[in-house]
């Protein structure tokens, strides 16, 4: 029996030790981050799906060929999330002279979340919360946005946010709670 085929009990920093031997390892961490990871990357870009699969594509690239690197002492949910960051900022520089913005939808779930931490009217229109609040993601800076995405639309906790951004704890919970504030400000001068 191969140790693949019991691919669903391994870790992933156990398929990352495999993936070094036998590069169909790999193809089991990039099925379990593809979706994910693309999330992640049209949330902060507000690039459209096919632009977000390009530079997914070129995070898997780059994570396969650093995989020798690979701290253990980090989680690789973080590492991943930090190429893939680094690889968002760097594709933003590339076509920082042609902005592109497209809008995303929300799973209203994670809507109902961010509103219900923010105490804002639960009564408003999801459609027109789904865009006001990617209006204000928007409107505020690029770190602000970057840890709320993180946080709220990630479901990551301290630690990992500060592996991605390489932070410390307290200066994430420090980011955090200034970014909250920025949030609700920026909406309440937006839409009150």
């Amino acid at each position: 029996m191969d140790v693949l085929d019991d691919k669903n009990n391994l870790s992933d920093e156990q398929l990352v030790v495999l993936s070094l031997e036998n590069h169909l390892a790999f193809s089991v961490l990039v099925d379990r981050y593809r979706d994910k990871l693309l999330n992640f990357i049209r949330k902060m870009s507000n690039l459209a799906v096919e632009d977000a699969q390009d530079v997914l594509q070129d995070v898997f690239l780059k994570v396969y060929l650093n995989l020798n690197s690979f701290d253990d002492d980090l989680k690789f949910s973080s590492w991943i999330y930090s190429i893939t960051r680094n690889q968002i900022i760097s594709n933003y520089r590339k076509i920082k002279v042609r902005p592109e913005g497209n809008s995303i939808k929300i799973d209203e779930t994670l809507i109902e979340r961010l509103v219900s931490d923010f105490n804002i009217e639960k009564e408003l229109d999801l459609k027109i919360l789904n865009q006001q609040i990617f209006s204000v993601l928007n409107e505020l800076k690029s770190k602000w946005k970057e840890v709320l995405v993180l946080k709220f639309f990630e479901e990551k906790d301290y630690e990992e946010i500060s592996d991605i951004i390489k932070k410390p704890s307290g200066t994430v919970a420090s980011m955090l709670n200034k970014a909250k504030k920025e949030f609700k400000e920026k909406y309440q001068e937006m839409y009150n």
